[in-house]
């Protein structure tokens, strides 16, 4: 955290907010609080514009963390907002370091609450904290186009796996490539952007993209931020915030 203002309260007897404006000097006179920046002088909390302090636009923004059974690893499934507007969100464990991200948009208000399904940071690949799925072995590859090689099993894989996903083989899972299209018992994959063929009786697993799945994210805690200014309330209304829950269960390895 750079340079901030604190603010303190006789009410709390604490330290509770913290304010992005640096201001030059700071005197409250008449029921209102006035401050001194570049030789100009400012009264505050007088308009509507909220969060906009010597002609810059901030973000609020409220950071905390889920800690419940603190010594047992969760599974993090949900975050829902009690608020009266969606907010977007970071967030992070002891596992998943970056955990992944919300934009505002992903909520989606259901009855008092705006509600989110956790999803892995997109470039987060940890196969020891299961966010992968077994395939099988494949029986026969055709590699004679790199942008669409076609892996051929000897059962029907079913609709398990979906266009987007990302494929991987070997013991020691090495990427292979995105899937571009699939049958009852083929998957086609596009191997040009980083991807390695598999060798023919590879086995093949394969994680779903992080928009789409639910996996979630394990921990033992989950720290979260979550942020709301221009992009997530461009009419710069005011919003409340009441709570923040999630739905969580143990982790069994």
């Amino acid at each position: 955290m750079g340079a901030v203002t604190l603010t303190y309260s006789e009410t709390s007897k604490g330290w509770p907010s913290f304010y992005s404006f640096i201001p030059e000097k700071v005197i409250g006179m008449n029921n209102y609080l006035y401050s001194f920046k570049d030789g100009n002088l400012y009264r505050h909390n007088t308009n509507t514009l909220r969060n906009n302090y010597y002609g810059v636009q901030y973000s609020s923004s409220i950071s905390s963390v889920f800690n419940i059974k603190p010594l047992e690893v969760k599974l993090f499934k949900t975050i829902s907002l009690e608020s009266d507007s969606a907010w977007s969100a970071t967030y992070n464990t002891d596992m998943h370091n970056p955990g992944g991200d919300l934009l505002a948009s992903y909520f989606v208000q259901k009855e008092t609450d705006w509600y989110s399904f956790i999803r892995s940071a997109t470039h987060t690949v940890n196969f020891n904290l299961r966010s992968a799925n077994g395939l099988g072995d494949v029986s026969s590859v055709d590699s004679s186009v790199a942008a669409a090689v076609v892996l051929t099993f000897a059962f029907n894989i079913g609709s398990i796996i979906s266009i987007g996903d990302k494929a991987y083989h070997g013991n020691t899972p090495t990427f292979a490539g995105t899937v571009v299209a699939t049958t009852t018992n083929t998957i086609t994959i596009d191997t040009t952007i980083g991807g390695s063929v598999p060798p023919g009786g590879a086995f093949i697993c394969y994680i779903k993209d992080s928009v789409a799945e639910s996996h979630g994210i394990r921990g033992h805690y989950l720290e979260f931020i979550l942020k709301n200014g221009p992009t997530e309330n461009p009419s710069a209304s005011a919003v409340e915030l009441f709570a923040v829950k999630s739905s969580m269960f143990k982790s069994y390895p």
